[in-house]
């Protein structure tokens, strides 16, 4: 899984170090195998499944800086659990964060279905609206929503390490296609993964 994150890094050129920050020993081997640095392994006051994302990218620029000749500028947080990730995508929101005035540009896509119009399912399966105002409200007319793609982060150093937050009025939205977003969390998502990968596959221009 890891290796997709890797080589679409790699393919888009824009790194100057690729690293792979972990606490396990496998995933370490198998990044290294793919091309990926890790020198270090990370502590585990950042390893439980409470530790957020910011947190851990800033350790491991803390670690660049202290042993490293030049400070880290961009720096660029890729999900292992992207397989859908595409180079040029990479490469268009560092553009975007760096003619910008940002301190952060990520993935986001669109709701597939107006967010206004969701539902809920009471333990009896009885089901209520969460916004019942939009009942009679046209789908068209309905504000379009977006969410995290779960894929990358581009960020300043110095936003990361101020643990400055990312969904906020300082990030730049790169939008996505949905049919190439996919986060993975469960069984079901890795067969949808699966199934949209083999799609993009035979086609190229969804390869760059």
């Amino acid at each position: 899984m890891i290796a997709w994150s890797i080589r679409a890094a790699s393919a888009s050129r824009c790194f100057d170090r690729i690293m792979v920050s972990t606490d396990d020993d496998e995933i370490a081997d198998v990044a290294r195998a793919f091309g990926a640095e890790v020198p270090f392994l990370r502590p585990a006051a950042l390893s439980d499944d409470h530790t957020g994302t910011i947190p851990v990218i800033a350790h491991a620029i803390r670690w660049h800086n202290d042993h490293m000749h030049s400070p880290a500028t961009e720096v660029c947080c890729i999900y292992a659990t992207a397989p859908l990730l595409r180079p040029g995508d990479l490469q268009r929101s560092l553009d975007v964060l760096a003619k910008g005035n940002y301190d952060y540009a990520f993935s986001v896509t669109s709701y597939a279905s107006p967010i206004q119009r969701a539902l809920r399912i009471d333990t009896q399966q009885r089901v209520s609206m969460f916004s019942p105002e939009h009942f009679h409200t046209r789908s068209q007319d309905l504000e379009e929503a977006w969410h995290d793609a779960g894929q990358f982060y581009w960020g300043t150093a110095a936003a990361w390490l101020a643990c400055k937050p990312l969904f906020a009025d300082c990030s730049a939205a790169v939008t996505l296609p949905r049919y190439r977003v996919q986060d993975i969390d469960t069984l079901d998502d890795w067969l949808r993964a699966e199934l949209l990968a083999a799609a993009l596959e035979n086609n190229p221009q969804e390869q760059a």
